[in-house]
């Protein structure tokens, strides 16, 4: 007759008042006791889904207006910037050479450069406040107003490059008859179009640093 025998683990016993239950503490053929892993249940995915709001999407449709707005709107800003640089850029004096061609005399030609300086400051100073303005709408904050942005300051740059053109053209007229040996005073002009990418990229950088700044996922378009 065996008494005091071992229970193997996990056998089911009753308890008093009814029901059963697994044994905590099964004890082995060694006669000591070990430990059943618990399993731990994973939070409930509602709660979860309750606690962490949905990420923001780009919005296409709402902001299309918008950005169709501020290509124009950005577009005449060309206007008042061909206008001061046609005022602020320096004419070079020259000498009338033989079919019409013009030499600017000794140091007359670093102003072709100042010409280009001139214009490249404006436009990069035009695209950061241009960037603080739309920075500014909060409602439509986001790469769509951002993409309108970029290509009304190309437009702008253009028509700022035109316009100053024009007008500099206007205040520096060619005398009635030149002769040949004649110092002449020859308008500013923009030599290169590499300047058409001044005001894009101050508009960018602006924007982009202010959005990296933001520390919301939509930028805050939901605070307007």
């Amino acid at each position: 007759m065996v008494t005091g025998g071992f229970r193997k683990p996990g056998r089911w016993r009753r308890r008093r008042g009814g029901g059963r239950r697994l044994s905590d503490s099964p004890v082995d053929d060694s006669g000591t006791t070990r430990a059943l892993p618990e399993r731990v249940e994973p939070e409930e995915p509602a709660l979860l889904s309750f606690l962490t709001p949905p990420r923001p999407e780009v919005v296409v449709k709402a902001d299309l207006l918008p950005a169709i707005s501020a290509i124009s709107l950005i577009a005449l800003l060309g206007l008042p910037m061909g206008w001061l640089w046609s005022r602020m850029a320096p004419p070079q004096q020259s000498v009338l050479g033989r079919g019409g061609t013009v030499s600017p005399l000794q140091v007359e030609n670093y102003h072709e450069f100042d010409g280009i300086a001139i214009f490249t400051l404006l436009a990069f100073a035009a695209g950061l406040l241009t960037a603080a303005v739309l920075w500014r709408i909060r409602g439509r904050r986001g790469p769509i107003l951002l993409i309108g942005g970029v290509l009304g300051s190309l437009v702008a740059s253009w028509l700022g490059i035109r316009t100053g053109g024009s007008l500099a053209a206007g205040l520096y007229p060619l005398p009635p008859n030149p002769q040949l040996g004649d110092v002449i005073t020859v308008a500013p002009e923009i030599t290169t179009m590499w300047v058409l990418v001044a005001m894009p990229l101050a508009l960018s950088l602006g924007y982009g640093i202010a959005t990296s700044w933001n520390g919301f996922d939509d930028l805050g378009r939901r605070l307007k």
